[in-house]
């Protein structure tokens, strides 16, 4: 198995095999939240003038995203876990647009299939490679408003590679150096009204989920839904 690790919106176009999109801080581990409260279904979109218009043709689905890390006008929801967590999204459809996560979803065009990436699933995520047994497997760290890597979705990329590879990975030290580099903003006092510390929790709280989240198309329209990978404990 071949592991190519890749970064932000060209990596996404670069991906083939397999594609894991990394977004730990915070697209993807919001939607494992939204999809344990029990969401239907994710519609990733990138341009937030397409999530607009989605929503008025739905008005019955939610919005949710940021730019700037902010919840945009109009919008239900954030990109937060403990938002999501928070409201009751049970039933629901969702439209998804981030800087970062959703971006990569709709660049990866030449993978032969995408799941989306983060710590709260990462066990899934490598039992699920495992499975498919794929020749190529593309991480892809979708970083900062996809403007540049950040610490938190090389670290995800290198534990999921070391599980494939049989290599033992030091969670904590991880955990504690997110903390002081890219995670620390979710401790700065000014910024809890839309990145609060919880959020750094609920993003790190490794293997809480036992599926994967799968990108098709339906109806010519991109949705990610959830694949578990085997029955609860």
């Amino acid at each position: 198995m071949e592991i190519k690790i890749l970064n932000l919106v060209e990596g996404a176009r670069e991906a083939t095999g397999l594609t894991v999109i990394i977004d730990v801080f915070r697209a993807f581990s919001m939607e494992c939240y939204a999809f344990a409260g029990g969401a239907e279904r994710i519609y990733p979109v990138g341009a937030i003038e397409e999530a607009y218009k989605l929503g008025k043709a739905h008005p019955e689905y939610l919005l949710a995203g940021e730019r700037n890390e902010q919840m945009p006008e109009g919008f239900h929801l954030g990109n937060s876990p403990m938002q999501v967590t928070a409201t009751n999204v049970e039933g629901k459809s969702i439209i998804h647009t981030t800087s970062a996560g959703t971006q990569g979803l709709v660049n990866a065009v030449n993978a032969d299939e995408v799941i989306t990436g983060s710590f709260v699933n990462a066990g899934a995520i490598v039992e699920y490679i495992r499975m498919r047994s794929p020749r190529t497997v593309s991480l892809v760290g979708m970083g900062y408003s996809a403007n540049y890597p950040v610490e938190e979705d090389v670290a995800c990329a290198e534990y999921i590679a070391n599980e494939l590879r049989g290599i033992p990975n030091d969670f904590a030290s991880m955990v504690n150096h997110i903390r002081h580099t890219s995670g620390a903003r979710f401790f700065i006092e000014e910024n809890q009204h839309f990145a609060p510390k919880e959020d750094f929790e609920l993003c790190l709280n490794i293997n809480r989920f036992n599926f994967v989240l799968k990108r098709y198309m339906e109806n010519d329209r991109m949705v990610i839904k959830p694949v578990k990978t085997h029955a609860d404990s």
